[in-house]
């Protein structure tokens, strides 16, 4: 059944992924200044920004052999994350992973203006960026 105009209410154990989709939209340009700042950090990786909602919310690198070794343990139910990591522009696009409550959240957007105008545009270094993203991911949840 799909009821047009009605919100369905949100069960507490998907609450987080309303709170996480707010805190994105909020923070998209710091979000993205921050994922271009640790890709150009971590070089030639095929490494993801995570976030992590446990037990406090923060930053966390997702290596890709982590992320393939979940697939394969969940019997490739996550095939789609690799898929979306191998296709996704850095300069363009920005792409996390989000961890709660057992589950994974995948998120995938295009800023404006573009991940490296992003990060020209930041005051401070990458560690005071992610101090303060922290701080309203802990506000927020």
């Amino acid at each position: 059944m799909i009821n047009f105009g009605n919100n369905p209410s949100i069960d507490e154990a998907n609450r987080w992924r309303s709170a996480l989709d707010e805190f994105v939209a909020e923070n998209e340009q710091a979000l993205a200044a921050l994922a271009w700042g640790l890709l150009q950090e971590w070089g030639d990786s095929q490494d993801a920004l995570g976030i992590d909602l446990k037990p406090t919310p923060h930053f966390v690198r997702c290596s890709r052999a982590a992320i393939e070794r979940l697939n394969r343990q969940v019997n490739r139910k996550i095939q789609e994350i690799l898929g979306v990591l191998d296709g996704y522009d850095p300069e363009a696009e920005v792409v996390a992973i989000a961890i709660g409550e057992g589950q994974l959240k995948l998120i995938y957007f295009q800023p404006e203006p573009s991940p490296p105008v992003c990060f020209e545009q930041i005051e401070g270094d990458l560690d005071t960026l992610i101090q303060q993203l922290e701080e309203r991911m802990r506000d927020k949840f």
